[in-house]
């Protein structure tokens, strides 16, 4: 049997592989899933590979399989471990952690300044897969970024190096990580060039990029390429890729990701123009987060510390459940009735949890001039889809309704989240890692694939811009009925106030808010030949006409202000000037 694409999900302890076939046809297929223990941590990623493979052929009845390409997503061996240090958290380390985690880093440790030595210990204890040093907005501060280049390339580590600061420290970097230091390094664009500027997206290619060219050096992973022809990007950078590709097609939304061990989200959505006059902080339209404390089997007893022990043990006494007996049965994947139920559970407090952490607030200041509204965070109002991928939300009997709880949490409306509008899709066939993957050789198929597994056709794209149009128009009308009103509510207060004795003629001559008349753009025109006439004139020796000049007894022409004291007037050109 022969398949077009196999795509690896290689975790840290389950190798999963899936098939697909007809990738150039219209109507390409989901065609068989294989898994198998993963073999990184034995020295050889082949071993689990194939005996992925093996699964795959064993469910299908087959006695081998062929392929054209493997690709291949990785988070073993805990994954792309990333440090990240800037200059100020807020600006650029901020920028630079949303670059990593867009990108599928795992981040382990972040600085800002100036590094010290319990940093750089930190540092040498992490043993990160690759370092992103940021710091100082284009053209500013540069010193920072090239002290702690300096103590890193010191530390004596092989980590590669992305640099993506200020861009007047790009040939120091390249001085400092030379060919002596056994590091390579990668100049990219700054992640923050300018105040309240994120610049995201090239960093996050050349983080994709460096882990794919540094992961088949890993313990493990040597030889990876035996088997994989095509690229390798972290598991988590493939669902933010198929979230982008989502956007492509539905427009704004997020993805939620509840696994054993952490709750990631995704989201690609623009802030509504409310929220964009009031928001204090810059955010990137295509933001990830991952919540290390948020896993319904690992973390449980974190899930559970989060919810309350107390409020925990009355909510299982309503579904009817032991607590302490369900968990000492539950192992990983919930069996039994209990199991499922207590699974929903702490699900249900991962969702909302992270996407507390994930969303912005509204919230109020108070100075001078009295309390002020702002926004901070990333603004979930606009999303029109939430799609739930990963064990939890693609297998648990009530995955629908935990998400339609995300709208109903917000009580006092002041939390950014996504409305009761927003409509709820499941990832049912819990490959979206995969086409993320898949996307990067075959859009189309993927994008095909997704409405499968969604169940859910996408809307034509020429539907999609006649909406992006009507909103464009839209926008136009409401700016014209803004300019209208407040040129209405200007000529009745001119009124009011001539109502009270006041002269406000001067105000009337003003030009009107909504622009000039056709009359009043003709009349200006006209006066503008005439003055050019005149001046042509002048140049040619005709004298000062028109408006620059006024008659005098004798019927010759001085300048309008004349004082007839010629001696000591400095207009030397005048026709009428007495020596």
């Amino acid at each position: 049997m022969k398949v077009d694409v196999l795509v690896a999900e290689i975790g840290s302890t389950t190798t999963v592989v899936n098939a697909f076939k007809d990738l150039n046809t219209d109507n390409p297929i989901f065609w068989a899933q294989g898994q198998a223990p993963t073999s990184v941590l034995d020295g050889d990623v082949r071993i689990g590979l194939q005996g992925a493979v093996d699964d795959l052929c064993k469910k299908m009845n087959i006695d081998s399989l062929e392929y054209d390409e493997m690709l291949a997503t990785s988070s073993a061996a805990g994954g792309l471990k990333m440090t990240v240090h800037g200059l100020v958290y807020d600006m650029t380390a901020k920028a630079a952690k949303e670059a990593a985690l867009g990108a599928g880093g795992i981040i382990h440790y972040i600085t800002a300044g100036k590094l010290r030595r319990t940093d750089l210990a930190k540092i040498k204890e992490i043993k990160p897969n690759l370092i992103l040093i940021a710091g100082g907005v284009d053209y500013g501060e540069r010193d920072t970024a090239l002290d702690n280049a300096e103590k890193i390339r010191a530390l004596g580590l092989n980590t590669p190096i992305i640099y993506a600061g200020n861009i007047e420290n790009q040939e120091e970097m390249k001085l400092i990580f030379d060919e002596e230091s056994g590091q390579k390094l990668y100049n990219v664009e700054n992640v923050y060039p300018k105040i309240d500027d994120l610049n995201v997206e090239p960093c996050r290619k050349v983080i994709q990029d460096a882990f794919e060219e540094h992961i088949i050096h890993a313990p493990g992973m040597e030889h990876v390429r035996d088997m994989v022809n095509g690229p390798i990007i972290p598991t988590p950078g493939a669902v933010m890729e198929c979230t982008k590709l989502l956007y492509d097609c539905l427009g704004d939304l997020i993805v939620l990701d509840v696994g054993g061990a952490t709750t990631d989200l995704h989201s690609v959505a623009t802030e509504s123009d409310k929220i964009a006059r009031i928001m204090i902080a810059p955010e990137p339209k295509a933001k990830r987060t991952v919540e290390g404390d948020l896993g319904v089997y690992v973390n449980r007893m974190k899930v559970i510390e989060s919810i309350g022990e107390e409020q925990m043990k009355k909510d299982c006494e309503k579904m009817g459940i032991d607590l302490e007996k369900t968990l000492e049965s539950y192992v990983a994947i919930p069996k039994t009735e209990d199991e499922f139920k207590l699974v929903e559970r702490l699900t249900k407090e991962a969702v909302l949890k992270a996407v507390e952490r994930h969303a912005g607030i509204i919230r109020y200041i108070y100075g001078p001039s009295g309390r002020s509204t702002v926004a901070e965070g990333k603004d979930l109002t606009q999303v029109k889809y939430i799609v739930g991928t990963g064990g939890a939300l693609t297998r648990l009997p009530h995955r629908i309704e935990l998400m339609e709880g995300i709208a109903k949490h917000n009580e006092t409306g002041m939390m950014l989240f996504p409305t009761e509008h927003a409509r709820i899709l499941v990832d049912n066939d819990y490959i979206m890692a995969s086409l993320g993957v898949l996307s990067k050789r075959y859009r189309e198929a993927a994008i095909r694939l997704l409405e499968k597994s969604l169940d859910f056709q996408f809307p034509e794209k020429k539907e999609q811009e006649i909406a992006v149009n009507a909103k464009f128009m839209a926008d136009v009308d409401r700016e014209l009925a803004e300019a209208k009103a407040k040129e209405e509510e200007y000529r009745k207060h001119i009124e009011e106030c001539e109502a009270m004795g006041y002269d406000m003629t001067a105000f009337k001559e003003e030009e009107a808010i909504g622009g000039a008349s056709a009359e009043e753009l003709e009349a200006a025109r006209k006066a503008a030949m005439a003055e050019a006439d005149e001046k042509t004139a002048m140049r040619k020796g005709g004298g000062i006409k028109g408006k620059w000049a006024a008659q005098t007894e004798n019927g010759g022409q001085y300048m309008g202000d004349c004082t007839h004291d010629c001696k000591h007037c400095t207009r030397r050109n005048c026709p009428n000037r007495v020596e």
